[in-house]
């Protein structure tokens, strides 16, 4: 996807590193992403009463775990797959995440430019990234479906960001990584501080499948 920020000499970009949060209220805003100066896009909804309800009262060693390769029209299988992993018996709720699940992937898959895609459910209990930063992918998606959202904040210079936001639960975010062609990037992000709160998070995370990556 180009934008105006391709053309831009280098020096120009390290001055000028993108920082916008768009808060949109449909999912295809998602896909403005691409958008010069816009370093995440975050599509503000709440998530249904019921389903929350459900996913609240799961044990976390009853929550749906997953970390997988695929291209995006297996997303759907591949939760129904960690659900019966996880003994989750077959209800509305559980399709409602399944199908989210699978509806974020495709939105995704357009956004990056991915058809392969790794997904990841993560069962958060510590505070894992706890520390602001970018991720090592050109682009990635994010949705707390238990627990407290990702939080950011801007830092053009690294560091801590003066001012910390926090994506609502149920929230979609799309956050450019140190991989964004074009633009630099300075929108920090982290997993919120949790240890010793007793609060179990379920994380969406997605990526675009790149063979030689690392996990960020």
């Amino acid at each position: 996807m180009t934008t105006a920020a391709d053309t831009l000499s280098p020096a120009s970009r390290a001055a000028r590193p993108a920082t916008a949060v768009l808060r949109v209220a449909e999912p295809d805003g998602l896909l403005r992403i691409g958008e010069a100066g816009v370093a995440a896009a975050i599509w503000d909804r709440a998530p249904d009463p019921a389903f929350a309800a459900w996913i609240d009262a799961l044990p976390p060693e009853r929550l749906p775990s997953l970390r997988a390769a695929m291209p995006c029209a297996r997303a759907r299988d591949a939760v129904a797959a960690a659900c019966d992993d996880a003994g989750l018996e077959a209800r509305r709720e559980r399709d409602l995440l399944a199908d989210d699940v699978a509806a974020l992937a495709l939105l995704f898959a357009r956004a990056a430019g991915a058809p392969m895609i790794h997904v990841r459910l993560d069962v958060v209990r510590t505070d894992s990234c706890r520390r602001f930063h970018l991720d090592t992918v050109r682009l990635r998606l994010l949705c707390a479906y238990r627990g407290a959202g990702t939080e950011y904040g801007a830092a053009p210079h690294g560091g801590t960001p003066e001012r910390i936001e926090r994506a609502p639960r149920g929230a979609a975010g799309l956050f450019r990584g140190r991989r964004w062609p074009g633009e630099d990037t300075g929108l920090l992000h982290r997993s919120p501080p949790i240890a010793g709160t007793g609060e179990t998070r379920l994380l969406l995370v997605i990526d675009p499948f790149e063979p030689d990556d690392e996990d960020d």
